[in-house]
C-alpha cells in the first residue's frame, strides 16, 4: 500500500446523483434514538411523514449508495499514480455538515468528492486524509458540504507536509452551560446500520472480539447524531432549520446501551460541545462546533 503525493490531491469522483425520501429521513431520526417516546411531540415529527423535519445530520448517510463517511471514495484522473491506503489500518477522525440549505424532507441531489488534503505523520505513526463532498441541487446550487477526516495508521512516511492539517475547534475551558444525557438502546447499531454502513463491527460479536472490542460498538456517526439531537432540543427548540454547520472529533467508541451525556457551551451563534460517557469516565466526542444560522 502507498500514497503519492502531491497525486493523491487529484483524486476526485464522476459527478453521482441520488435521491432519498421521507422513510430515509425517519430511518435516521430512529437511528439516533428520537422517538423512542411517541409521546413526545417534539420529536414526533422527526418520525412521523405529518410535517416531517429532518436531522441535520442525516445528510453523512442520505446518499447511503455513495461510499465513505464524507460520501463517494474519490478517484485517480488518468495519468496519475493511484494512491492506495490500507483499509485494514483506518479509522474515522473527523466530521462535518455544513449545509447552505435546510435539507428537505426527499429530493434528488448530485455528490461529486474530492481528496483535498494528506498530511504526513512519519513512517509507523500515520496519515491524515481529508476527504469533501458536495451535494447541488436540481438547479445546480450548493446544498452540502461534507468533510471527513481518515487516520490512516498504517500509511505514514508517504512525504507529504507534516503541518497545516486544519485545527479541531477547542471547546471553553468553563463549566458546561448545561449537559444533556441520552441512554442508547441495546439494539441501536442494529437500528442505525440500516441507514447503509453495515460494517460487521457494529453487529457482529464475533468481528468485535477479533477487533478488541469485547461487544459490537456503535457507529460513531451514530454518536455524532446524538450531539445533533442534543444541539436540538437543548439549544434550537428542535428547529433543525436553525442548524448551519455541524463538526465533532472522535475519540472512544461507545457501547449499545450506554448513556451519553452531551456538555454544551453558548457563545452567540457557536454551540460548542463534547460527549462522555460518565460510567466509563470516557470521553467519546471531543471538539464539537454546531454554528448556528
Amino acid at each position: 500500500m502507498a500514497i503519492y503525493y502531491p497525486d493523491i490531491l487529484d483524486q476526485k469522483t464522476a459527478p453521482r446523483t441520488f435521491s432519498y425520501g421521507d422513510k430515509d429521513v425517519m430511518l435516521y431520526a430512529l437511528g439516533v434514538g428520537m422517538g423512542a417516546d411517541p409521546m413526545n411531540t417534539q420529536e414526533l415529527p422527526f418520525v412521523y411523514e405529518k410535517g416531517l423535519k429532518v436531522v441535520p445530520t442525516a445528510a453523512t448517510v442520505l446518499a447511503a449508495g455513495l461510499r465513505g463517511a464524507a460520501g463517494p471514495a474519490p478517484e485517480m484522473p488518468a495519468g496519475h499514480r493511484p494512491s492506495q491506503i490500507n483499509f485494514l489500518m483506518v479509522v474515522h477522525g473527523e466530521q462535518k455538515v455544513e449545509l447552505h440549505k435546510p435539507l428537505s424532507a426527499s429530493g434528488t441531489y448530485t455528490a461529486q468528492g474530492r481528496t483535498v488534503g494528506a498530511y504526513d505523520k512519519g513512517e509507523g505513526k500515520g496519515a491524515v486524509i481529508l476527504n469533501e463532498t458536495i451535494w447541488t441541487d436540481e438547479k445546480g446550487e450548493k446544498v452540502a458540504t461534507l468533510t471527513g477526516s481518515t487516520f490512516a495508521r498504517g500509511d505514514g512516511g508517504f512525504g507529504g507536509p507534516s503541518e497545516g492539517a486544519p485545527e479541531p475547534h477547542a471547546v471553553p475551558t468553563r463549566a458546561p452551560d448545561l449537559s444533556v444525557d441520552f441512554t442508547t438502546r441495546e439494539d441501536q447499531a442494529l437500528l442505525y446500520r440500516l441507514n447503509g454502513d453495515r460494517n460487521p463491527l457494529h453487529s457482529d460479536p464475533d468481528v468485535a472480539a477479533k477487533a478488541g472490542f469485547p461487544r459490537p460498538i456503535l457507529h460513531g456517526l451514530c454518536t455524532y447524531g446524538i450531539t445533533c439531537r442534543a444541539v436540538l432540543q437543548a439549544i434550537t427548540d428542535f428547529d433543525p432549520d436553525q442548524i448551519y454547520s455541524h463538526q465533532a472529533r472522535f475519540s472512544a467508541p461507545v457501547f449499545p446501551g450506554d448513556t451519553i451525556t452531551v456538555d454544551l457551551w453558548k457563545d452567540g451563534k457557536n454551540i460548542s460541545f463534547e460527549a462522555r460517557v460518565k460510567a466509563r469516565g470516557a470521553t467519546v466526542i471531543k471538539n464539537g462546533l454546531t454554528v448556528l444560522r
